[in-house]
Parts: C-alpha cells; sequence; structure tokens
C-alpha cells in the first residue's frame, strides 16, 4: 500500500529551484517508491537505482558517459548514489555546463554531509531533504498543524481525540517503516528488525567506512538503546565496550551516517554557564527501539516505568518528521538541563529564535510540577520563549498558566 509522503509537495518544488536535489534517509523509508512515484508524473525523468547490478556497472564502468547518455531527460533520478559516487564529478561538470533546475534527483542510504565526496562535489549545487519513516499523520492521510499551533500567537482550546494507551502503545512499537507498520506479530517485527541492522551492517556500513570488526555495532546498538532519550556520555560508553573515545566517535558517526541514530544537542546559546551542554541521543525509529529492547506490546502495557523512553524518543522522531515537510522547514530542535536537574525534553527553535518548549509524560494527567523544566527554560529564555506543553497520555487540553498548557500527546497528529 503506498502511503502519500507530506514531504512531495517540497521536494517537487525544490525540484524547480536547483539543478541538483538530494533525498537521503534510511533504508526501507520509502525513498525509491517516493522517487518512482514523483517520476510517474512526468513524461521528463528517468529512473536508474545503483542496485541494479547492470546499471552499477555501467556506471563504474565509464562514469563520464553514463551521465551524458542521460541528456535526453529533463531529470535524472539515481538511487542510491552512495554506491556509485564515482558518478559525482561528472554530474558536477554538467551542472556547471547548465545549471538549469531539476537536473539531477539524487536519493542515498547514508548522510549526504558526513560522506565527503558528496559533500565537496556538489557544494553550493544541491538542496537537501530528508525522509524519516512515515510519520502518524501520514499513516492516517491527514497533516497535522501541531507545529504552527505551538508557535501560533493564540494557542487554540480543543481537546484531541482520546486515544487508549494501548493505541499510543501500539503506535510505539510498530515505528513508522513502512513494512514494519503493517506487522500485526511481535515476532514478526523482531525478526524484521534482526534482518535490517544485520543487512544495514553488513552492507552500508562496510561500504562507507571499510569497518572492521563489525561484531562491536550490535553490541553498541543494544546499549545505545537501553539509553535512548538520554545524554550521551560517550567516556561511559568507552569504558562500558572496552572501546578507545576515537574509536566510539568514529562507530556513533557512521551510525548516525546510516539514520539508525541520531543527537539532540542542547539548547544554550547566550544562556549562562549553568546549562548542561552534552547532546541526548535516540535511536531513529521507535520500531527498532523495541525490538533492540525485546518491549512488546504487552510489556510497555503492564510495566509502565517501561514507556518513559520509548514515549519520549517517539515524540522526537515524530516532531523530527513534521519538520521537514511542514511551512517551517528551517525550525531545529533542541534539548535543556540546567545544573538543578531543570530540563525540557524538547526545545523547537523557529529560524527568528523564538522557541517553544516540550515536555512528555507518560501519565494520563499533569500536575504543576511537571512543568518545572519549563519554569526554567521560560526563565532562561526570556521574551524569546513562546510557550511550553506537556504532551501527556490524558484526554483533556488544560491551562496551567498564560503561556503553560498540558496537551493530550495525540494532538501532536490530531486535527
Amino acid at each position: 500500500m503506498y502511503h502519500p509522503r507530506f514531504l512531495t509537495q517540497r521536494l517537487q518544488h525544490l525540484l524547480t529551484l536547483s539543478p541538483v536535489v538530494v533525498l537521503q534517509g534510511a533504508r526501507q523509508t520509502g525513498k525509491s517508491t517516493l522517487v518512482q512515484h514523483i517520476a510517474k508524473s512526468s513524461g521528463r525523468m528517468r529512473y536508474r537505482s545503483m542496485d541494479d547490478l547492470t546499471v552499477f556497472a555501467a556506471a563504474q564502468q565509464d562514469p563520464q558517459g553514463f551521465v551524458a547518455s542521460h541528456q535526453d531527460v529533463d531529470t535524472l533520478i539515481l538511487d542510491e548514489i552512495q554506491r556509485a559516487q564515482q558518478l559525482l564529478l561528472p554530474i558536477k561538470v554538467e551542472v556547471d555546463r547548465d545549471r538549469r533546475a531539476g537536473r539531477f534527483l539524487l536519493t542515498g542510504s547514508a548522510h549526504t554531509m558526513i560522506l565527503p565526496r558528496i559533500a565537496d562535489s556538489l557544494a553550493g549545487r544541491l538542496r537537501l531533504l530528508t525522509l524519516w519513516g512515515l510519520s502518524q499523520d501520514e499513516l492516517q492521510g491527514t497533516p497535522s498543524h501541531f507545529l504552527q499551533e505551538a508557535f501560533s500567537e493564540t494557542f487554540a482550546q480543543h481537546d484531541a481525540p482520546n486515544l487508549q494507551r494501548a493505541d499510543i502503545v501500539r503506535r510505539i512499537t510498530r515505528g513508522g517503516y513502512p513494512e514494519m507498520t503493517t506487522l500485526a506479530h511481535t515476532q514478526d517485527r523482531a525478526d524484521w528488525v534482526n534482518a535490517y541492522i544485520t543487512a544495514l551492517l553488513q552492507r552500508d556500513v562496510r561500504d562507507l567506512a571499510q569497518v572492521e570488526g563489525l561484531s562491536q555495532f550490535p553490541r553498541l546498538l543494544s546499549l545505545i538503546a537501553t539509553r535512548s532519550s538520554g545524554l550521551l556520555n560517550t567516556a561511559d560508553l568507552s569504558r562500558s565496550l572496552g572501546l578507545s573515545n576515537a574509536t566510539l566517535r568514529r562507530y556513533l558517526t557512521l551510525l548516525e551516517a546510516t539514520f539508525l541514530l541520531m543527537t539532540l544537542p542542547a539548547y544554550f546559546n547566550n544562556l549562562g554557564k549553568r546549562i548542561i551542554k552534552m547532546p541526548k541521543i535516540y535511536v531513529c525509529d521507535t520500531g527498532i527501539l523495541c525490538g533492540l529492547l525485546g518491549l512488546d506490546e504487552q510489556r510497555l502495557l503492564h510495566e509502565p516505568t517501561l514507556l518513559g523512553a520509548p514515549l519520549e524518543t517517539f515524540v522526537v522522531t515524530e516532531l523530527l518528521k513534521m519538520s521537514e515537510w511542514s511551512q517551517m522547514p528551517l525550525l531545529k530542535l533542541y534539548h535543556f538541563q540546567n545544573h538543578d536537574n531543570r530540563e525540557v525534553d524538547v526545545v523547537l527553535e523557529r529560524a527568528d529564535g523564538k522557541i517553544v518548549g516540550i515536555e512528555v509524560k507518560a501519565a494520563a494527567s499533569a500536575s504543576a510540577a511537571d512543568f518545572k523544566g519549563l519554569h526554567a527554560l521560560a526563565e532562561a529564555a526570556g521574551d524569546r520563549f513562546i510557550r511550553g506543553l506537556v504532551l501527556y497520555l490524558g484526554p483533556t487540553q488544560a491551562q496551567f498558566a498564560p503561556n503553560l498548557w498540558a496537551v493530550p500527546l495525540s494532538r501532536l497528529w490530531g486535527n
């Protein structure tokens, strides 16, 4: 089943502005499906995949001739470009010769700006988009207006759909990978996660860096899964794994490059010295996270203490997906924590420097105590602070102060 992706319109718009557009994202998130869908709607695009062994061999044998042989189309789509980086120089030459918009649409399963050859060859010539897994509003087919509402001058009063805890847990365990969202049985999802990680490590990580000793990566992933939504303490991870700090950082970069992990930087710009500046680390998809931790719906429902980290990871990844296709494309995500341990799970910063703080609570009720971190953030940020929201598992929206609200979690995607 094809789910329309809300990034489509922005992707098509960028093709009218830039000679090269790069759509990056993890394997199996739907990049190939999306660009083939776009190609079918246009008679002047041609799709070529570097996973096709014949196409790959031709690109390797004669990169310049391969690019030149497709000059009869308006847009050449090259899928999984990280496998054929020898094409980048001919693409650069061709773009410098003719800078018409939309000449090349490239996709990659590795973070483009971490790959030196792509970053160096196409600097100043490309626009970049990231396709994450399916968001909850994409699964239901209706785009959310949550980000616009969060920054609006007046925060509208309305309750979101009254979802049961079991429904939230089901969404968390299935994550956003299109195939995973269709798997109803716990064992089927666990098998998918194991096969996905094995294939990714054996193929993409090895191809990217020719890394030896890949047996370390599953241990690293499993350990990080236990710390998803926590501060990234590389010294502690190094000791736990018996790796040098330099090796650990290299491994983390590779896992981030393949979209298994992500970090959320600290929000501390001009806020003084009493701010924790360590980033937080997350597994990029809650279906993958639950697979790594051996968590299923029954455990999350019957052991409430286990829900906190998956729920925060779920909210962060949903906000990240929305930020890619929303009308605020320059929106940045941070976290906040001071030395008094007052913290805010997510700080959304608009291009003008205005911020909204979001705290996530795995509880069916909210209280004034849940706003301590948001009070600290508001005091530190001053007039940059628009409002603070506590997302929780209850059904009712309630105002605790002029700019502080408790909001049902389902308002993230409910309209």
